[in-house]
C-alpha cells in the first residue's frame, strides 16, 4: 500500500462513514457503544496530557501552534481559548467544517484559530509548536518517517506526536479484533516502535523532553514531546 493510497483511504473514510462515527466519539452524545465510549475517554486523556504539558510551560498565550490532523477541533479549540495562535488542518473537509462550527459556537473570539483542509505534507510555515495527535496510526512507518521529518521542518521549538506503540500485547489484541471497533468501522491501523519514532526525531534535530502514555481498554497512545536541540 503506497502513501498516496493510504491518504486516499483516510480522506475517503473521514469524509464518509468515519466522519459520522468519529464526530459522535469526539462529541457529547451518549449514543455510543462500550468501545466508542472507551475511545472517547482515551482520546480526551491524550488531549488533556498535551494541554497540561503546555500549561506547565506557561507559554501558551501568544505562541503559534500548528495542529496537524485537527479532527473536529478537540485540541485546537482549547488551545485557542488559552490564547495560542492556532493553525489547524485536517485531510477531511467534513472534519474541518465541524471543527470550524464548534469553534464559532464555543469561543467568544475565534479569530485566533484558523481551520483549513490540507494533508499533512502540504503544510507550510513556521510555528513555535507543532502537534500531531492520533494521525500516524493511519500510515506505515516508512511514510510516518517522511511525515515526521516534514512536521519537524515546520517547528521552531517543539514537536508533540502521539502514536499507537508496537508491543506484543497490543499486536495480539489488534489481530483478534479487540483493539479497534472492527474492520468495517475504521481505516487500517499501524503500530510504531517507540525507539524508531525517537530515532526519527533525533535525526531531525530534536531531543525528547517528555513522554506520556494513554492506556484504556481499547485506546492506546504513546505521546512524545520533542524539543529542538
Amino acid at each position: 500500500m503506497t502513501a498516496t493510497n493510504d491518504k486516499a483511504i483516510v480522506k475517503e473514510y473521514f469524509n464518509a462513514t468515519g466522519f459520522d462515527r468519529w464526530r459522535r466519539i469526539y462529541g457529547e452524545t451518549e449514543d455510543l457503544n462500550k468501545v466508542q465510549k472507551d475511545i472517547r475517554i482515551g482520546h480526551q486523556q491524550t488531549i488533556d496530557t498535551v494541554i497540561d504539558w503546555l500549561n506547565t510551560d506557561s507559554n501558551l498565550a501568544g505562541i503559534s501552534v500548528c495542529d496537524a490532523g485537527c479532527g473536529v477541533g478537540s485540541l485546537s479549540i482549547p488551545l485557542a481559548e488559552a490564547g495560542a495562535l492556532v493553525s489547524a488542518s485536517d485531510i477531511s473537509e467534513k472534519m474541518v467544517g465541524e471543527a470550524r462550527e464548534k469553534a464559532q459556537a464555543l469561543l467568544q473570539d475565534s479569530s485566533n484559530v484558523n481551520f483549513e483542509v490540507k494533508d499533512l505534507e502540504s503544510l507550510s510555515g513556521n510555528y513555535h509548536s507543532v502537534i500531531c495527535l492520533d494521525v500516524l496510526i493511519h500510515y506505515p512507518t516508512e511514510d510516518a518517517t517522511k511525515m515526521i521529518a516534514h512536521l519537524a521542518s515546520l517547528s521552531e521549538n517543539r514537536l508533540i506526536l502521539s502514536f499507537a506503540p508496537k508491543t506484543l500485547g497490543l499486536t495480539i489484541l489488534k489481530k483478534i479484533g479487540e483493539f479497534f471497533p472492527g474492520p468495517s468501522k475504521t481505516t487500517r491501523a499501524y503500530q510504531h516502535r517507540e525507539d524508531e519514532i525517537i530515532r526519527i526525531l533525533l535525526d531531525n534535530g530534536f531531543h525528547i523532553e517528555r513522554k506520556g502514555m494513554t492506556s484504556t481498554s481499547f485506546y492506546y497512545s504513546r505521546i512524545l514531546e520533542a524539543v529542538r536541540d
